[in-house]
């Protein structure tokens, strides 16, 4: 049921749609210049499409750009701006003033569902999408929610690039506080050289699966290829293997081999190596952050042409740089602190965009009309 005072049309009825050209390398630069100052998009949706920059306006300004093939096929993002567009990106014009740009991006990415039209490659001709409706209210009540929308945006935003500028942060902490190029306070003892084996209790152990209908035996599971699994239960019989949050746990195979975490507890699973380490001589939180540090380095010694996987005795070869007891400790500590600072900014992030999907399931769908002043 359409609202009261909205309207439903084909976008083809009140937009001009145009698909981006071939594109001109003698007026283009990859960053922006003096010269080169009009931004050109393509079909991608990192970084909103941008791909480079022209020295002259290719479309003028007040349109949608919407990825018309590949990976992120349908993605709409408007343009207040001049612009150039290449590939099958197509562009969306109002005819008379018959859309907000900002409203119409919103109401294209959450409501309106896009087809592959083809079998290979995704791809959404223009003519295809001329033929998707829309169910639009006033223009007047369109640049309102697109204000309000825009606010939510802004927020989103604004935690996206705290969250980006922590992770910097603590990469260079990592690089200085685990490497002895920056000591804390009070310590000056001199760092050793050891073999991850030389700070193992007993040996490491590979996972496996073992399934349970018990639940009063059952445990997590943990493993797949992130850490994550499925969390199903698993039997805690002396046939699984337990990790406790001290516990180094190692992706075994895969394209994230190499990967580490610690702070989990369940069962875990054969993609999975669990280390142990003697925290009476290392802190396992300490090791971890090293085997973050050195993930490029871990994942380049892989073994065979198929899968990916580890080595099968990568304790002995992976060496670290080892500071005391207390500095390890102190260090782990501060780059804990670091994980928790960027966890509850993620936590805040998934919250601004949770409700303003809730917002948008209200108000771009008249359930929820906005006052217009």
């Amino acid at each position: 049921m359409v609202p009261e005072g909205w309207f439903s049309a084909k976008i083809g009825e009140i937009a001009n749609i145009q698909v981006g050209r071939d594109l001109k390398e003698e007026a283009y630069s990859e960053v922006a210049t003096n010269q080169h100052t009009i931004p050109v998009f393509s079909n991608t949706v990192e970084n909103r499409g941008l791909y480079g920059y022209y020295n002259f306006e290719e479309y003028p300004g007040n349109s949608v750009t919407i990825v018309g093939r590949g990976i992120g096929l349908g993605t709409a993002f408007s343009r207040k701006s001049g612009f150039g567009a290449i590939g099958r990106l197509l562009i969306v014009s109002p005819r008379n003033g018959s859309f907000d740009v900002e409203y119409l991006e919103n109401y294209i990415n959450f409501r309106l569902r896009i087809f592959n039209e083809s079998g290979g490659i995704p791809q959404l001709p223009g003519a295809s999408l001329a033929k998707y409706s829309v169910t639009l209210p006033p223009l007047s009540e369109q640049k309102k929610i697109a204000r309000i929308l825009s606010t939510w945006d802004k927020a989103i935003e604004t935690v996206k690039k705290l969250i980006e500028n922590s992770k910097a942060q603590k990469k260079a902490l990592m690089q200085q506080l685990l490497t002895g190029k920056r000591r804390l306070p009070g310590f000056d003892e001199e760092w050793k050289t050891i073999r991850l084996d030389d700070v193992l209790d007993g040996k490491k152990r590979k996972g496996k699966i073992v399934p349970t209908n018990d639940e009063k035996r059952g445990v997590a599971y943990i493993g797949s290829t992130s850490f994550n699994g499925d969390f199903g239960i698993y039997t805690d019989s002396s046939d699984a293997v337990i990790c406790s949050p001290k516990d180094i746990l190692v992706l075994w195979d895969g394209e994230n081999a190499g990967k580490a975490t610690t702070g989990l507890s369940g069962a875990v699973s054969s993609t999975v190596v669990r280390c142990r380490i003697d925290e009476s001589k290392a802190n396992s939180r300490f090791i971890t952050y090293n085997l973050l540090k050195d993930n490029y380095k871990v994942r380049a010694i892989r073994e065979g042409s198929g899968i990916p996987h580890m080595p099968g005795d990568f304790e002995h070869w992976y060496h670290i740089n080892l500071p005391p007891l207390k500095e390890q400790q102190e260090i782990a500590a501060i780059l804990t602190s670091t994980d928790k600072e960027i966890e509850t900014l993620q936590q805040k992030l998934d919250y601004l965009k949770q409700e303003k999907k809730s917002l948008m399931q209200q108000i771009l769908t008249g359930k929820r009309r906005v006052i217009i002043n």
